[in-house]
């Protein structure tokens, strides 16, 4: 049974790095108009799917809230009902937060605030959009280094930029430098990333002058200048000779940072603790590293982005955190810059491979159920049925199947009133997951029959079926938030306020007091 938790006791819990998991239950867009700083967005319908990851530890103390819209209580009880122990309702939800503590827009905020942080402190060198391509189209010992993922960079890029992630600029730098004079320039679409990986640069040492292009893309776009598209330029894996380099400087700031080291014996207590501690095994390297092969238990967590978006693979703010590499500089710059945002983390060492057969703590439990299922045969001679996606509303957009209605998850019992008709209610979703998962709480609202489909919107592809993109819609579509800077569509006034919110994220941590970051500067001479 849930109990109740007073927000002062949960800061509590933040200012003492106590383990605490706190779920905003809403959907995607109201969470990113309003929530506490180490809040995630779970919304009551995807519980089973995206909590599982993010808290791996059946007896983590868990917080849920909502902002009065009723979505607590069933929050709580699909949370107890995969196992985990320790469920508690945020009393007085957002707003009796609010009132004794800071509440944020956007996502990703604790990493986005500590970027701002990073550059306030440690003057983080910039430049102004035009200043950069004054100096890109004037020098032609300038390498530009775009430090988000690739599918971002390949969207949209500026000249000359090349695509080199967060993570993977101090490993692959010797490989797009051709000298100490080289002019290096990292950019993202809008501020941290640019900051984090200027400054990782600059704080390992290597002796090449490293700016930032001053609040990126969307930077660039405000000024009115062009920008690239579908580019596939990047660099290359280091030689084993530009590794070794890396490896050095990675070296000098891990050490001097105090990054811990462990070996597969301290690994294998650590695992043996992670019924009582949550721990967290995330492997740093490119994805396509992980890909063709990794340590068993370990989740691909590219540096870059887990710097960036901390909140996408860890969900327990106190956990342990252990990180893997194959080159000991990617790791090291990770575990860097996560120790200075308040985690624990060690970076796992060992000429010898990661131990087989690690303790792993018991997981949540969730199983289908199989008496509401229905395949899309049975579907296509199913008479007078209505179907209703519960897919993100920018995937149905893009397609769905013929028919199909848009609705919220979390209020999927109170739209479905409106479906007309007294046929059969079909549910989907991208693979019929969140599906499956919310069919038994329709069936138990509503009077008429509900069933979901087998394999959702995935399998009527697979069957050879058609899509389509006219948008009928039960519920508001506010399950995403638009990021203002992703994609090529943002109105100005959207990047502007973006920018103006960020410069602001200083002030908001300091009057919240409950970070425990801590940004270390350079004293080495």
């Amino acid at each position: 049974m849930a109990t109740n938790i007073t927000p002062a006791k949960l800061r509590q819990h933040w200012a003492n790095r106590q383990e605490i998991a706190l779920l905003d239950v809403r959907e995607e867009g109201p969470y990113a108009e309003s929530h506490p700083l180490f809040a995630l967005s779970v919304p009551v319908s995807e519980i089973e799917k995206k909590l599982p990851p993010l808290v791996p530890r059946l007896s983590a103390p868990i917080v849920v809230y909502d902002d009065g819209e009723g979505y607590v209580g069933r929050a709580a009880a699909r949370i107890l009902a995969l196992g985990y122990r320790h469920v508690a309702i945020l009393q007085g939800g957002l707003s009796g937060y609010a009132q004794i503590g800071e509440v944020y827009r956007d996502v990703n905020v604790p990493s986005k605030a500590f970027g701002e942080l990073v550059e306030s402190i440690t003057h983080t060198p910039s430049l102004a959009a035009r200043d950069v391509k004054h100096l890109v189209e004037s020098d032609s010992d300038v390498v530009v280094l775009d430090a988000r993922r690739f599918e971002e960079y390949n969207t949209m890029s500026i000249p000359r930029g090349r695509s080199c992630p967060g993570g993977e600029l101090l490993y692959r730098i010797f490989e797009a430098i051709s000298s100490p004079e080289t002019t290096v320039v990292v950019n993202c679409a809008g501020r941290t990333r640019s900051i984090v990986g200027t400054q990782s640069l600059i704080n390992s040492g290597i002796p090449n002058k490293v700016v930032a292009l001053r609040n990126g893309t969307i930077g660039w776009t405000l000024e009115g200048l062009e920008l690239e598209n579908n580019k596939t330029d990047h660099i290359p894996r280091p030689s084993v000779e530009a590794s070794q380099k890396a490896r050095q400087y990675a070296e000098s700031w891990a050490d001097y940072i105090g990054v811990s080291f462990i070996d597969g014996e301290q690994l294998r207590r650590f695992a043996a603790e992670s019924e009582d501690r949550t721990l967290y095994l995330l492997d740093v390297r490119d994805p396509e590293e992980y890909a063709l092969g990794h340590p068993a238990g370990f989740t691909n967590a590219p540096g870059g982005q887990l710097v960036q978006a901390t909140d996408e693979w860890v969900g327990v703010r106190g956990a342990r955190l252990v990180l893997y590499d194959t080159d000991g500089v990617r790791a090291r710059m990770t575990a860097s810059w996560l120790v200075q945002l308040g985690w624990e983390v060690h970076v796992f060492e060992d000429p010898s491979p990661v131990p087989d057969g690690l303790p792993a703590p018991k997981r949540p439990l969730w199983h289908s159920p199989e008496s509401t299922t229905i395949t899309t045969q049975d579907l296509q001679n199913l008479p007078g049925a209505t179907v209703v996606d519960l897919a993100r509303s920018s995937s149905y957009r893009k397609g769905h199947i013929p028919g199909a209605w848009f609705a919220s998850g979390p209020e999927l019992v109170r739209d479905l009133t409106a479906v007309t008709g007294d046929g059969p209610i079909v549910l989907t979703s991208p693979d019929g997951n969140i599906a499956a998962m919310n069919v038994e709480h329709a069936r138990n609202s509503v009077s008429r029959q509900v069933l979901y489909l087998a394999g959702g919107t995935a399998a009527w592809v697979a069957a050879g079926h058609p899509l389509e993109t006219q948008s009928r819609w039960l519920s508001k579509p506010i399950d995403v938030y638009k990021r203002p800077y992703e994609g090529t569509s943002n109105a100005r006034k959207d990047m502007q306020g973006y920018l103006d919110w960020e410069y602001g994220l200083v002030a908001q941590l300091a009057n919240d007091g409950v970070a425990c970051f801590h940004v270390v500067r350079d004293r080495r001479g």
